[in-house]
């Protein structure tokens, strides 16, 4: 990923399905050379996965979500997931909350410790950031909505996004509305999630909403939503009018889903499947990644999560799949993904055709 902050990039204009695009701060602005997006993911779209995207071919990665209020500002899990010099840039921070002024207090800080995009959440549709009036719950409450854009905008030079849904439920889908306050406030770029909060993630997601926005607004839109293979994403593309796409669930345990959706969009050809060798790759790639950033404990356990995710690619045993979940050190799971490399580098090559 190019990051410019001031000259618009020439690289395969004209080439690409997917164009840069400017997004335009208070003082600031900045352009994304491709805007393909890892959507930012509590306990997902940590330090460690948005490295792996962006080596991978994400041209944007967004920080997990940091709450805005000021007493859970310096908790364990809020420290770990502060933005430093060496993320990837440009660096994107999302912010949840539901005042004002605590927004635009944790929008600064964030700034100071070198966001250079802040993403404001109204897309979470968690019932424990629901019931609190934060995240997705906030787009049923307009005049709120404005209030926090307004402050948030206002609190930092550099470019404000806002991540949403495209509405409440099925009898009130005002991303449209939304969608005009937060370009009325100076919001820079929207990525909607083609479902509602009551959806959740059930259901497919629906894009007549995100293509209304498209059509009446001038900011650039990211769709999101059950974007999940080449042919969904030019699906989506072709169904919104969408400047660019954000990819979430569909990269757990996937992230060379970049790699094959860049080089599509950049009209390349499109690499295979990984084999079970490359995928141990990344696989150890994280993993390392993820013992230095979490430490022994909680590394271990970000760890299991993870392997949950790619472990149904591998041709192993059930109680072999298992059994790495019952590993209590880093040295026991690095031993144990010794192994089974081990047994890769031996198994026969698939047959051509």
């Amino acid at each position: 990923m190019t990051f410019v902050p001031t000259d618009r990039p020439t690289d395969k204009v004209g080439q690409s399905r997917l164009q840069p695009i400017e997004l335009v701060g208070r003082d600031e602005r900045l352009w994304l050379d491709f805007p393909l997006a890892l959507a930012p993911m509590a306990g997902v779209s940590d330090r460690p996965f948005r490295q792996l995207c962006v080596d991978l071919g994400a041209g944007l990665v967004v920080n997990e979500m940091l709450s805005s209020k000021p007493e859970l500002r310096h908790t364990r899990k809020s420290e770990q997931r502060r933005l430093r010099a060496d993320d990837p840039e440009p660096r994107a921070v999302q912010l949840l909350g539901n005042d004002p002024g605590d927004l635009a207090q944790a929008a600064r800080q964030a700034y100071h410790d070198g966001a250079q995009i802040i993403d404001i959440n109204l897309g979470c549709p968690a019932k424990k950031v629901c019931r609190k009036a934060a995240g997705s719950a906030l787009m049923a409450e307009p005049d709120t909505v404005a209030r926090l854009l307004e402050a948030t905008v206002e609190a930092v030079p550099c470019p404000v996004t806002l991540k949403m849904r495209t509405g409440s439920d099925d009898s009130y889908r005002n991303a449209p509305e939304i969608a005009a306050i937060a370009e009325n406030a100076g919001i820079a770029m929207l990525s909607i999630h083609g479902r509602t909060r009551e959806q959740k993630y059930r259901g497919e997601a629906e894009y007549d909403t995100i293509a209304r926005v498209v059509a009446e607004r001038r900011i650039p839109v990211l769709a999101n939503g059950d974007i999940n293979s080449i042919a969904s994403a030019f699906a989506a593309l072709e169904a919104t009018g969408a400047a660019g796409l954000m990819i979430g669930r569909a990269a757990f345990g996937r992230p060379w889903l970049f790699t094959q959706l860049r080089a599509a969009l950049e009209n390349r050809p499109v690499p295979p499947e990984p084999s079970e060798a490359e995928i141990m790759a990344f696989v150890r790639q994280q993993f390392e990644a993820i013992y230095s950033h979490y430490g022994n404990v909680m590394g271990v356990r970000i760890a299991r999560k993870h392997w949950g995710w790619y472990s149904p690619r591998f041709t192993i045993e059930e109680g072999m799949r298992k059994e790495f979940n019952r590993l209590e050190t880093i040295e026991s799971q690095r031993r144990w993904l010794d192994r089974r490399e081990a047994d890769l580098r031996h198994m026969p090559a698939p047959h051509p055709g």
